[in-house]
């Protein structure tokens, strides 16, 4: 009676192990930090970007989709440069989070876009852009081009947007609340 006690709670001990060990034993996906969204992530120093992505419907011009956080206690302009093209230059004030190509909740309108020309890529392929500011170490980042296929991306295309050609002045780059 004892063997039969001992063997069952052995094989119940077995299979409780057998069932929960692997979470012990395996790599956790969930541990590591990633991009749950359409664009990537880029941190400059204390400029943390935020699902910068590029939608374009030809790939010759494309509007850029970030939103960018400033957690320094200083006033910066972000230098964006595609290839070997000019340095866009946008300003973001201490503590203020700066979004551009953010659609409104209502309607797709374009609040704050900032649209890149000759840009030379096609949709489905990486754009490197180069981020930079300041004394701050820059870095170039592969970033993702999309068409107007989703909704949420027609809106964004940049002969929907009506700014300026290559001005970030012209764009409305106000603060936005957060």
């Amino acid at each position: 009676m004892k063997a039969r006690l001992a063997a069952s709670a052995a094989l119940a001990l077995g299979i409780a192990l057998g069932a929960s060990g692997c979470s012990m034993l395996t790599y956790q996906a969930t541990t590591e930090p990633y991009d749950a969204s359409d664009g990537v992530g880029v941190n400059v120093g204390n400029l943390h970007l935020r699902n910068v992505l590029v939608v374009s419907d030809d790939g010759v011009d494309g509007t850029l989709v970030l939103t960018i956080v400033n957690d320094g206690d200083e006033d910066v302009e972000l230098g964006v440069q595609v290839a070997d093209g000019e340095t866009e230059t946008i300003p973001v004030d201490a503590g203020a989070t700066v979004a551009f190509g953010v659609a409104d909740e209502d309607e797709l309108d374009v609040v704050q876009p900032l649209v890149l020309r000759g840009i030379d890529t096609k949709p489905g392929a990486l754009l490197p852009i180069y981020f930079q500011y300041g004394s701050a170490e820059g870095i170039e980042k592969n970033i993702p081009v999309l068409d107007g296929r989703l909704p949420e991306y027609a809106g964004l295309l940049p002969a929907e947007v009506e700014v300026e050609e290559g001005s970030v002045d012209d764009a409305t780059a106000a603060p936005v609340a957060g």
